[in-house]
């Protein structure tokens, strides 16, 4: 007579938070935390004048150092957004705001 496997109808704590409807604020949480972790990953040439402070509603914020490296930024924020999206495989960020 087989074994018939009794688990076979329970998910895995990753399968349950990946997937279900209940913890989609969450994944969004760690989505938005790890932009602000990545950044200085993603962007190693950046470190000393940006800062990744928050992610709101797929808008990250960063603290630019003065205004001449805000302008020069905000001429590149399409290439940032496309990198930083590019690197989580997913659209994380849509817009950029720079403080």
């Amino acid at each position: 007579m087989a074994r018939q496997h009794i688990y076979s109808g329970f998910k895995s704590i990753t399968e349950i938070i990946d997937k279900e409807k209940d913890f989609e604020n969450l994944r969004d949480s760690v989505k938005n935390y790890n932009v602000i972790d990545e950044f200085e990953i993603i962007f190693p040439e950046l470190s000393k004048i940006a800062k990744a402070i928050k992610t709101e509603k797929k808008i990250l914020f960063l603290k630019v150092e003065n205004s001449v490296w805000k302008s020069e930024l905000n001429f590149q924020k399409n290439l940032l957004i496309e990198k930083i999206n590019k690197h989580f495989k997913e659209q994380v960020v849509k817009s950029i705001k720079f403080i």
